[in-house]
């Protein structure tokens, strides 16, 4: 393993983004928009380079299941609420692929999700001298000059093993989602999680045709995965299992829905703590273990119809709760218990599906020494700015930006795409305007002004 230090005097980016998923594309998107519209000079133009784990492009790879569509507008891509003319909207990205008028005729406002992935990564191509990939950050270190953190050090492994410094004044950190299991589960073989379901459900056919599925969780994944199975695998038995009594409608409303508006961020991020908990608990069911009505009804009539058959394959185990998995040699099983009466039954199947969310990753595990600058409130969250840029434990010139991981802040929009494009925006117009204080000596005052 080998280190390049950096030295006085090289390369100094003005962005560094950690992750490079619809938010920090977005972000690229905004900084090159930027950059064409700009005198070629140092002073306006941003230097900017994303740093991505993963190998190349890809955004919830694991449920782009065949006929599932966006649960948001196309409208709300990555640029579009920020500015409707780029080149680099749905819109345009339909018009690049010759599918324009017919998208139009489909009338719809929701892609497939397969079709919206595929328009990330056209729009990740045309961002892709800003991204480099297969590199993972192992540190931040704060950068000290006359008492103050002008610039941070971040340490990046390349490729698993080569690891190098790179400096840059401001660290965006986009580094979205981990996967959410039970206490005491692991994942195996036949112990999944639905981050991965259709690359370990593709790999089934390589083997015999499974007999039992069972899948844990009441929300929209986890209903989409129950209905995937039930219609790929004819003469398996599926058990949906969930504490819920039904699967809850998602509310679509269009007045729940102006909680996701750039308006409501302004509002939510205003609020008092009691009142933003208000809010996050009135509108959970927007987002949260909800399942879009169509959906529920398609399995509901499924279950309807196999009673008058009289050949049940989609079992409903409601009102029950997941006590123990036991992973053998040629069966997984899942003990559950009814929450009502008590009743425990012993599931033996393949394979059994966690459909049971994620969390944000944590900014403070990312940004390694650097997380002891950060300023930290209720529960030990990080404290966000309107701008997301992170208050500090001490005079910061250099900048940390929060992308996703400021639900408690910025409202529950945060690890959604409804604000990405404005977002980015806000983002690249804060970096500026610290710039600018910065050359004219006048950043203190901004800091003091932020309250930072």
């Amino acid at each position: 393993m080998t280190l390049e230090a950096i030295s006085t005097g090289e390369r100094v980016h003005d962005v560094l983004g950690v992750g490079f998923g619809p938010s920090n594309l977005a972000l690229a998107i905004a900084i090159d928009e930027h950059n064409n519209a700009s005198p070629r000079t140092a002073a306006t133009q941003i230097d900017a380079v994303f740093v991505e784990q993963q190998d190349r492009f890809g955004w919830h790879r694991g449920m782009l299941i065949d006929d599932a569509t966006m649960q948001v507008s196309f409208l709300k891509d990555l640029v579009t609420m920020r500015d409707p003319t780029s080149a680099h909207s749905f819109v345009a990205y339909l018009h690049d692929c010759g599918r324009l008028a017919d998208f139009m005729n489909h009338k719809t406002l929701y892609p497939l999700r397969i079709e919206f992935h595929d328009y990330l990564e056209w729009a990740a191509r045309r961002m892709s001298h800003l991204a480099q990939y297969g590199r993972e950050v192992i540190d931040v270190e704060p950068v000290w000059e006359d008492g103050v953190v002008a610039n941070f050090d971040v340490t990046i492994r390349e490729h698993g093993s080569h690891e190098v410094v790179r400096r840059a004044r401001n660290v965006v950190i986009a580094a979205g989602l981990e996967l959410r299991m039970p206490h005491g589960i692991e994942r195996s073989e036949r112990v999944w999680h639905n981050r991965d379901f259709m690359r370990r459900v593709d790999a089934l056919g390589d083997g015999p045709a499974p007999r039992r599925f069972v899948v844990i969780g009441a929300g929209q994944s986890a209903a989409e995965v129950t209905g995937y199975l039930h219609r790929e695998f004819p003469d398996a038995e599926i058990y949906a299992v969930f504490s819920r009594y039904g699967y809850s409608p998602a509310d679509d409303s269009p007045f729940a829905n102006r909680i996701f508006d750039p308006e409501a961020v302004d509002l939510y991020y205003s609020a008092p703590p009691p009142v933003k908990r208000m809010l996050l608990d009135y509108h959970r069911n927007t987002n949260y273990s909800v399942v879009d009505p169509e959906l529920i009804e398609d399995l509901y009539r499924r279950t309807y119809q196999e009673k008058v058959t009289g050949r049940e394959r989609l079992r409903i185990h409601n009102a029950c709760k997941v006590l123990d998995v036991r992973d053998g040699e040629s069966t997984v099983c899942t003990t559950i218990e009814c929450m009502a009466t008590g009743e425990r039954t012993d599931i033996a199947a393949d394979t059994v599906i966690f459909a049971t969310g994620y969390r944000p990753v944590c900014p403070l595990r990312l940004l390694g020494t650097a997380g002891s600058l950060c300023a930290t409130g209720e529960a030990g969250m990080v404290c966000v700015q309107r701008d997301y840029r992170v208050a500090t434990t001490c005079e910061t010139p250099a900048g940390i930006y929060l992308q996703g991981a400021t639900e408690h802040t910025h409202g529950i929009g945060s690890t959604l795409l409804s604000n990405t494009a404005v977002r980015a925006g806000e983002i690249l117009a804060s970096i500026l305007r610290h710039r600018q204080c910065h050359h004219s000596g006048l950043e203190p005052l901004l800091a003091a002004a932020k309250g930072t």
